[in-house]
């Protein structure tokens, strides 16, 4: 049996281990974190110009709602704020109209609210003429 005189180096691909992998998972769970945002951002300009074409075409604000809530199907209804303005009453052809959409992303990893802000507000707004 031979004796080593040298260091012990049985711990150290552990410790290596723990330290390489917090920096890991950090990175993956704020990738994880960016691409949730930037689906909802999608989600939500995409339903804003939705909504934003049907009244530019004349239509109630009822249509346009259903239209916004129709296009941003993978976001909950009651979480999504949508207004549309002018009123029905003051659209006249020519005139802008603005719908603009918005949605509140919970963050899933607690430490990313120290960087940004838990809920992170996403907002569309899009202004189409009236025709």
């Amino acid at each position: 049996m031979t004796k080593s005189w040298g260091r012990d180096d049985r711990g150290q691909a552990l410790v290596e281990l723990a330290l390489v992998l917090t920096v890991l998972l950090t990175l993956l769970l704020g990738i994880m974190e960016i691409g949730r945002i930037g689906h909802a951002y999608l989600v939500v300009l995409h339903a804003s110009r939705e909504g934003a074409r049907l009244g530019a075409l004349g239509q109630e604000d009822n249509a346009i709602f259903a239209r916004v809530k129709a296009a941003a199907a993978s976001i909950p209804d009651e979480q999504l704020d949508i207004q549309v303005s002018p009123a029905k009453w003051e659209r006249y052809t020519g005139e802008s109209l603005q719908v603009s959409v918005s949605h509140e992303v919970h963050l899933m990893a607690p430490f990313l609210a120290r960087i940004i802000p838990d809920p992170f507000p996403v907002v569309a707004r899009t202004t189409m003429r009236i025709e």
